[in-house]
């Protein structure tokens, strides 16, 4: 009799974390379970605003997938997604090969949902993944040389859209770096500009007051213009328009206005719900008996309005109980059902700061910026104990060198 074959789609928070579950719980030739992602890294997506200033080394954000994968339960495969036959129970790949399954897990994450405004698909840059932060990285080193050469402003405007977590924590990365880099160009800071725009008439919705007042506070004090109850228009590769009539000459906007799930879930044929795949209480596609979903492509109610929203602590635990509930599916036991408990929240400005909070109190400053380090060293600790965190702990940032003016946008 064959083995079941277990295939997981993407090696992100869910993926990688119901991969590391699957290791400790099947026994050896229960299975076969192949995981599928399109690099051999895994990115740890809550710190991408950090590659995306070049304020932590590549090194700290990235973790080599064949490294964390402990037995020989898990093979690991590097490819890319082409689509999935469900009445054939088979995944096609870019490559031209294809993988058969009995259980399929879809932990594709997301994509950056630009609203459909004009110009930002083009112009924008997203903090999407690894590699896109490395290119708005580069990106902002192209524009310091070249502003070396023609002193135009647009080149050392720095606007980010969207002044919630994703935002706030970029705007505390830029605050930080822009500096530094004035002083390796030899550049004055007052030449520089960081702007951030908000739809909303505050920073951080749905944060307490308290937070979202020290938030306000601590980046004006930076120098941090900011523009809420402003939505943008339409973004061109030398400036921003805005609803209020302002045109912002800016060549860099960040944009972290929203997220949507993977588009390729709609290409499979699957229904989805503002673009996530709706899920059962056990996890399950629905509908389906064999295929789970968790993470940021996951539609789970929060409640009658609302899914959970695409965050890694959702992720994370439903990964905890996915992969226990496909190792019940293999052996005919009964599946747990999902329950999310918010653990709180925290969003870093730099590394001096932060604000955020863990049941019902509400942090700030340097105490708020050690907890959201305990918080990643604890996903750290839940993926490969605590030599990993130690690996990562004693990893240091690179210099960075100059670079010359090309491909300039």
């Amino acid at each position: 009799m064959s083995k079941p074959k277990v295939v997981i789609l993407g090696a992100g928070y869910g993926g990688l974390i119901t991969s590391r579950s699957l290791e400790k719980l099947l026994k050896n030739g229960e299975a076969e379970v192949t995981l599928i992602n399109k690099h051999d890294y895994h990115y740890i997506s809550t710190q991408l605003h950090k590659t995306g200033a070049g304020t932590a080394s590549d090194e700290k954000i990235t973790l080599h997938i064949p490294d964390l994968l402990r037995t020989n339960k898990i093979q690991f495969k590097k490819d890319t997604v082409g689509s999935v036959d469900f009445n054939n129970q088979r995944v096609m790949l870019e490559s031209g090969d294809s993988v058969e399954y009995d259980y399929l897990l879809l932990s594709l994450g997301f994509e950056v949902d630009t609203f459909g405004i004009p110009g930002v698909e083009e112009n924008a840059f997203k903090i999407r993944s690894f590699r896109s932060t490395k290119a708005i990285y580069n990106h902002i080193l192209r524009q310091f040389a070249a502003y070396q050469e023609d002193r135009d402003p647009s080149r050392l405007t720095f606007a980010v859209a969207g002044g919630g977590f994703t935002g706030i924590e970029m705007v505390g990365e830029l605050v930080e770096a822009v500096p530094e880099l004035c002083k390796t160009y030899g550049i004055p800071v007052e030449e520089t500009k960081i702007v951030n725009i908000e739809a909303f008439d505050s920073l951080l919705p749905g944060f307490d007051q308290k937070l979202i007042d020290f938030t306000t506070k601590y980046i004006d004090k930076y120098g941090v213009q900011v523009l809420t109850s402003t939505k943008i228009l339409e973004c061109t590769p030398e400036s921003i328009k805005l609803d209020n009539g302002t045109v912002l000459p800016a060549r860099t906007l960040i944009w972290s206005g929203g997220v949507r799930g993977n588009r390729i879930l709609e290409k499979m044929g699957l229904p989805t719900t503002r673009g996530r795949v709706p899920v059962d209480k056990t996890l399950r596609v629905e509908g389906m008996q064999n295929v789970f979903c968790i993470g940021d492509a996951a539609y789970f109610p929060k409640d009658d309005k609302s899914p959970l929203p695409p965050t890694a602590q959702v992720a994370i635990q439903q990964a905890q109980v996915c992969g226990p509930n496909i190792v019940a599916a293999i052996r005919g036991e009964s599946l747990k059902t999902f329950e999310y408990h918010h653990k709180g929240t925290v969003a870093s400005i730099g590394n001096k700061a932060a604000v955020g909070k863990i049941g019902s109190i509400t942090i700030s400053g340097l105490f708020a910026a050690f907890m959201k380090q305990v918080i990643e060293a604890r996903y750290l600790f839940v993926l490969g104990g605590p030599s990993l965190v130690l690996k990562q702990l004693f990893k240091t940032k690179k210099p960075q060198p100059k670079v010359a003016v090309s491909n300039q946008k």
